[in-house]
């Protein structure tokens, strides 16, 4: 195989993968249809000129025909005038109307038969276009879906699933997180509040309690006189037992306050 041969295949191997790969189905479609209806015009120029000269033919021959039977008809006036010669020339003219006639008979059959083929074949090309509107649209729509199951295929393609549901699996994790760390907020904050009230309760509980123990103690060390003397004094006028025990008693408020 030769360098040039060699080189003629390579090339015209890379033309035809690039017109394969440029080719829309939809776009070469309607060119064809395009193309079908522009050779349907010619036909119908063509069919219309056949069918023009077809009837100059038609006048033409029926014209000869009449000249055919003028001159017969002069021929006979010729004759009965006793005008042989005359007659003779007529018979000559009517011989080549006759002959004008004759060929012109036989180009009005073979433009007759050329009419009727160029419809025959007009009609087989309009056939033919509305077939292939019918066919166009239908590939049109074969090929806008096979476009769009290509570009469906191709990002399921690009898609990883396992990567795809692992996101989806790590953005859970991470909102259920994001939820029991809020629950466990509210929670602290409902403990905290509650343990607050507790303690304040708490505390002016201890503080009266230990209210009433320091109260007993001292009445326990007292002689009965003056603890008799200690519990009118409750109840009337304070006495100078009750005036120590109020004084240490907010001796013991002021050390709480301090706390």
């Amino acid at each position: 195989m030769g360098l040039f041969e060699r080189v003629s295949r390579i090339i015209r191997a890379n033309l035809n993968a690039l017109i394969s790969s440029a080719e829309d189905p939809e776009k070469i479609l309607n060119q064809t249809i395009q193309d079908m209806a522009e050779d349907h015009y010619q036909m119908r120029q063509a069919v219309a000129q056949a069918i023009a000269a077809q009837k100059r033919l038609e006048r033409q021959y029926e014209q000869a025909q009449q000249s055919v039977e003028e001159w017969h008809r002069r021929a006979e006036l010729a004759l009965r005038n006793n005008n042989e010669a005359l007659a003779r020339e007529a018979l000559v003219r009517k011989k080549t109307f006759a002959e004008t006639a004759q060929s012109l008979k036989q180009q009005l059959d073979e433009q007759t038969r050329q009419v009727e083929m160029l419809k025959t074949n007009m009609t087989k090309l309009e056939s033919k276009i509305a077939e292939a509107k019918t066919k166009k649209d239908m590939l049109i729509a074969r090929a806008r879906a096979a476009k769009a199951s290509q570009q469906i295929n191709q990002v399921i393609g690009r898609v990883d699933p396992s990567s795809a549901f692992a996101a989806f699996e790590r953005m859970e994790e991470k909102v259920n997180a994001l939820e029991a760390q809020s629950a466990a907020v509210a929670e602290l904050a409902a403990d905290s509040l509650e343990q607050q009230f507790a303690a304040l309760e708490a505390g002016g509980a201890d503080v009266d309690q230990e209210l009433r123990l320091l109260k007993a103690a001292i009445q326990a060390q007292l002689p009965a006189g003056e603890t008799k003397a200690v519990q009118q004094g409750q109840a009337g006028a304070p006495t100078g037992g009750k005036v120590d025990v109020d004084a240490e008693l907010e001796e013991l408020r002021r050390e709480i306050d301090q706390l």
